[in-house]
């Protein structure tokens, strides 16, 4: 069968490290970076006797999160024991949901398509430890060899594993979702979203089917990608290796394999575990998680406008181009400092969108900040004050990136500023005339050549005039003056 008669069935499962301070089940601090094995006690390490209690601020995180997701919020959840046997799970078990999870069937829009990606469910979890292979920098760890430390520092933290139905296509379309989900938990402040401090993990489950099967194929679940792209280039790579396979003839076997960034491949690691293999059992030192009406509502209530939604209102409030609406609400800080700035109600919101789209985050990408660090470098008023300026003429748009050089970081004004740099626009006619005068005098070649009809010599002119003012003149004056000076006209210079 031909390659092109397979189309490939991709499912995301993503685990989000909620943003608390302390972990899931006990009160060790949840942070990343300290040294190994100094954020543990008894509970988190599974001593005998002791018990968890469930963190009330993660569970407020995740009820947000799958708000957000649009997903029904069950009152009644249950967590469940998921044992299995490993180095960094010191308990040998660990406290998941099963057959009663806090929320399902939600949706994702997309970013760059409007598909909606469908939530299977939303439950809540405790993370296991991080095993160690190399010592810090890469080098071999000190002893036998094929040594391995384990570090317990993340073991409790708190998470949500959230799981999409099989929606995608295309490697595209699951980068897309990662990055639209990793926008939403910084809009709603529930997790950080570092990939690389393991606070958004993404397993991608594969199959393929020939094209108008219902049926979906065997799938192989790619573990652990460490970043957007590394989620595509797995993918494109497993949907490459699965089409090789069934078009020799071969099958695909269900397994869970890793993904090797620098080779750009994927490698089997073990079968693939199905849920009995877990065995699963409600916990038994935890009741059900029951959560009232008026709580559900609540943290509904504290939900901000969602990423999809403010970038379709931008467009339309404000006449923006889809492509500007979408860098503008790319963070939630960006898009509050532009609608800030139009607020004012002194200048064009389409100018001031230009504005941030080019020169403001010129400045952020050259000075490394942040995108939430520029209302205290540029108070939104003054951005909007500075525009202002250029739309009616008492700035050019050169003297305005030099002005907003010049009080970024600091308290002054735009038009103070552009005063004492001697940067404000020259509107007065008569100061204009003078130096259309002086330039007609010292050029009489250019000028005999426009009166016997070679029009491009304004241009020249016009840039002698501007030298002259020091760049300092009317553009648009200087033109018309200009042309009246040469034309002879009744009201020229």
């Amino acid at each position: 069968m031909p390659a092109s008669t397979y189309e490939a069935v991709i499912g995301l499962e993503v685990h989000v490290q909620l943003k608390t301070a302390s972990k899931m089940f006990c009160r060790c601090a949840n942070r990343f970076g300290a040294a190994p094995n100094t954020l543990v006690c008894p509970v988190c390490l599974g001593y005998p006797g002791t018990l968890p209690v469930v963190n009330r601020h993660a569970v407020d995180l995740a009820v947000k999160l799958a708000a957000a997701l649009g997903c029904e919020i069950h009152p009644r959840s249950i967590f469940a024991r998921k044992n299995y046997f490993y180095p960094d799970l010191p308990k040998g078990y660990q406290i998941s949901q099963y057959d009663r999870p806090l929320a399902e069937n939600g949706a994702l829009p997309l970013t760059f398509s409007d598909k909606r990606v469908r939530i299977e469910r939303l439950h809540l979890e405790e993370d296991a430890g991080k095993l160690l292979h190399e010592a810090p920098g890469g080098s071999a760890i000190p002893g036998e060899s094929g040594e391995s430390l384990v570090d317990f520092n993340r073991c409790g933290v708190p998470l949500v594993e959230i799981v999409s139905r099989p929606d995608m296509a295309t490697a595209a379309e699951a980068q897309d979702y990662l990055q639209t989900l990793h926008q939403l938990l910084l809009y709603t402040e529930t997790s950080d979203g570092s990939m690389e401090e393991g606070s958004l993990r993404c397993d991608a489950n594969v199959s393929l089917r020939p094209v108008g099967e219902t049926r979906l194929g065997t799938k192989a679940e790619v573990k652990n990608v460490n970043s957007f792209k590394n989620v595509a280039r797995a993918i494109e790579y497993e949907i490459e290796r699965q089409t090789a396979l069934l078009a020799g003839g071969g099958r695909v076997i269900q397994e869970t394999r890793g993904y090797d960034a620098d080779a750009g491949v994927t490698r089997s690691l073990r079968s693939k575990e199905e849920a009995h293999d877990y065995r699963y059992f409600p916990e038994p030192d935890l009741p059900p998680l029951l959560l009232s009406p008026e709580r559900i509502a609540a943290d509904r209530a504290a939900l901000p406008e969602p990423p999809w939604e403010r970038r379709a209102r931008l467009q339309e409030r404000y006449g923006l181009s889809a492509e500007s609406a979408r860098v503008l609400s790319g963070t939630r800080e960006l898009a509050d400092y532009y609608e800030a700035a139009v607020a004012v109600g002194v200048a064009n919101p389409k100018a001031i969108a230009n504005w941030v789209l080019g020169e403001v985050l010129r400045e952020v990408k050259e000075r490394k900040i942040e995108t939430a660090d520029i209302a205290a470098a540029l108070p939104a008023g003054r951005l909007a004050a500075l525009v202002a300026l250029v739309e009616s003429g008492r700035l050019s748009g050169s003297a305005a990136k030099e002005v907003l050089a010049a009080i970024w970081g600091t308290q002054e004004e735009p038009a103070a500023a552009a005063e004492r740099l001697g940067l404000v626009q020259v509107s007065d006619s008569g100061q204009i005339a003078e130096w259309i005068a002086a330039v007609l005098e010292e050029h009489p070649g250019p000028v005999a050549q426009y009166r016997a009809g070679k029009t491009q010599t304004l241009g020249f002119l016009v840039g002698q005039v501007m030298k002259r003012s020091g760049g300092r003149a009317q553009p648009p004056l200087v033109q018309k003056l200009l042309r009246q000076a040469l034309d002879g006209t009744p009201d020229s210079p």
